[in-house]
């Protein structure tokens, strides 16, 4: 399975998303903010970026293409309700990261992330 970085603001989110990540069988490290979440990606390694767009300080986008600075092979996925903000071109998001728009199932969540481990 996974080590995955969750980086969501909000708690109870950030809790429920991780706990469905896990009885999946990822291992899940997860921050409440884009600042902490690029911090540990500097010295750590993960194979998925999961991160909400919407945060204070550091939003997921910066994160996003921080990250994919740092380690190009790393798979990034957006949670959101603000999809077509990830999808505008101008947002420099990169170019090869998935969105999962809000309101979603955990279900849906698990198979996305299975499916972007074997993209």
């Amino acid at each position: 399975m996974a080590r995955i970085l969750l980086a969501e603001d909000d708690e109870s989110m950030r809790r429920f998303l991780a706990n469905a990540l896990e009885k999946a069988g990822h291992e899940v490290i997860s921050f409440g903010s884009g600042d902490l979440a690029h911090e540990k990606l500097i010295g750590d390694v993960f194979d998925v970026l999961l991160t909400d767009i919407v945060m204070p300080e550091m939003d997921g986008i910066e994160l996003a293409r921080r990250a994919a600075e740092l380690d190009p092979t790393l798979r990034i996925m957006f949670i959101t309700g603000f999809a077509a903000v990830a999808l505008n071109p101008e947002s420099e998001a990169p170019k090869d990261a998935r969105v999962l728009s809000k309101p979603f199932h955990l279900r849906e969540l698990v198979q996305e992330v299975d499916r972007l481990l074997v993209a």
